[in-house]
């Protein structure tokens, strides 16, 4: 016969679950559940809504023949790489600048990650307000007498893709600083102590030494970008709207428009489908080579 005792046990170890299960239920139904929706919505004929006649891959086929799809590509694979590199460049010289015990040291890092405390929507529209030439920077420049003065990237079609990357840089850098800062102070001092006893410069000192310890922090932050870079759908909308024209298209931007405003469900839904493949092939990688790392 149960005790008082033996219940609180068996009470104790299953109140953890009986307190998860509701969280866990819910994520498993509207993030792994619509996901599989979706994968079977992009091998169907759906238009304005759900419809269940296969298709096979006759989405995919039309996507990849669509003009706007192929620029959205393109736009994704420039945006990326520009906004990876100089984020981890920004982030890590101000990570190594702040790891000198300069003074005013607590100062400078809330100032740097209080971006990253923003949303990408009021980001957007702060960038927009900035950069247009009408109420932005090049009319403030004007108004203080440079009269020549032009910048209207935002407008221009061959450069308004820049200033997404120069608002999501602005955006992440502090945040890709504050890793690369952690990486740095938990390096052992007495490696670079012996290093420094054995001639080498500070060139030296962190080519061989502090930057190779930092792989984990650059793959880090590799994962962390990419993965911000392929789903931005709101800094894209409220800085450039996708325009001028589709200058600034994006994959994310596509299937929106593609499921919501032009009634293609399952192109919209197979495009989708292409940016869960894409995140899943940087992060599955990732995430076997963590595991293995702990394993071993």
């Amino acid at each position: 016969m149960a005790t008082d005792a033996d219940f609180r046990t068996r009470l104790q170890d299953w109140l953890p679950r009986l307190v998860l299960a509701p969280s866990f239920a819910v994520t498993l139904l509207f993030v792994y559940g619509f996901i599989l929706f979706t994968i079977v919505l992009s091998f169907t004929g759906s238009k304005m809504l759900p419809r269940f006649t296969w298709v096979g891959f006759e989405n995919y086929e039309k996507l990849f023949a669509l003009p706007a799809w192929n620029t959205a590509i393109v736009n994704i694979a420039i945006f990326a790489s520009l906004y990876i590199v100089i984020c981890t460049v920004i982030g890590l010289m101000l990570a190594i600048f702040l790891d000198q015990k300069i003074r005013g040291e607590g100062m400078l890092r809330p100032i740097y990650l209080y971006p990253m405390a923003l949303s990408f929507i009021v980001t957007g529209t702060a960038w927009k307000w900035f950069l247009d030439p009408g109420i932005g920077l090049q009319n403030i420049m004007r108004q203080w007498g440079w009269e020549s003065f032009t910048f209207t990237w935002i407008k221009d079609a061959d450069y308004a893709l820049y200033t997404i990357v120069l608002a999501a840089v602005w955006q992440t850098s502090g945040f890709v600083m504050a890793m690369f800062l952690a990486g740095l102070r938990g390096i052992d001092n007495e490696i670079l102590k012996a290093a420094q006893i054995d001639g080498a410069s500070n060139w030296q000192l962190y080519r061989r030494i502090v930057i190779p310890l930092l792989r984990p922090a650059f793959l880090s932050a590799f994962v962390i970008l990419s993965h911000l870079a392929i789903k931005s759908y709101d800094l894209v909308v409220a800085l450039t709207g996708g325009g001028p024209g589709r200058a600034t298209e994006m994959p994310a931007t596509f299937m929106y428009s593609y499921t919501f405003t032009r009634n293609q469900m399952g192109i919209g839904a197979s495009s989708a489908v292409i940016m869960l493949m894409t995140i899943a092939a940087i992060m599955v990688p990732y995430l076997y080579a963590e595991l293995k790392e702990k394993k071993a």
